[in-house]
């Protein structure tokens, strides 16, 4: 999902949802760190989440849950297209 990003690349996906983040217990937060299992941070304080997660990967790494919206930035004229490479990279990952 992930492979066509920088690790610590700043992206601009669109966040839309009011109430929506990510919570999780200390030891939780603690083993998906050291996994390397968070796939997306906010940059900035949006929502509260834990840590900043926007966006983590399964145990196996081929399921992705966030909260930010890449399909709707995948054409220039959409403001920008940093969610394509995430599509891109998942159809890349399946092929």
């Amino acid at each position: 999902f992930t492979a066509r990003y920088d690790q610590g690349e700043r992206v601009r996906f669109p966040v839309a949802h009011h109430d929506g983040n990510y919570t999780a217990d200390a030891e939780t937060l603690k083993r998906i760190e050291g996994e390397g299992r968070i796939a997306f941070r906010y940059a900035e304080a949006v929502n509260g989440s834990a840590r900043g997660i926007a966006g983590i990967l399964n145990d196996a790494g081929n399921v992705l849950g966030m909260m930010p919206h890449p399909e709707r930035v995948i054409e220039a004229a959409h403001g920008n297209s940093d969610g394509r490479r995430l599509f891109e990279g998942l159809l890349e990952a399946v092929a």
